[in-house]
C-alpha cells in the first residue's frame, strides 16, 4: 500500500531533480532533457485539476 501511494509522487521528485540538475550543468541536449524531466510535473497537476472537475 504504502509503495503504490508513494510511488508516482516519487517518481515526479526524481524526474524534477534530473531536470533541474540537467538545466544547470549543460546546453542543447541537457536543456531538452531539463524541459521534458520539468514538464512532467506541470502535466502531472493539469491532469490532477481536471480529473477533479469531472
Amino acid at each position: 500500500m504504502i509503495r503504490s501511494t508513494f510511488a508516482l509522487p516519487t517518481l515526479i521528485a526524481l524526474l524534477s531533480v534530473v531536470g533541474l540538475v540537467s538545466a544547470l550543468t549543460g546546453d542543447g541536449v541537457r536543456d531538452v532533457l531539463s524541459w521534458i524531466a520539468l514538464a512532467v510535473p506541470v502535466v502531472a497537476v493539469g491532469w490532477a485539476m481536471r480529473a477533479q472537475r469531472r
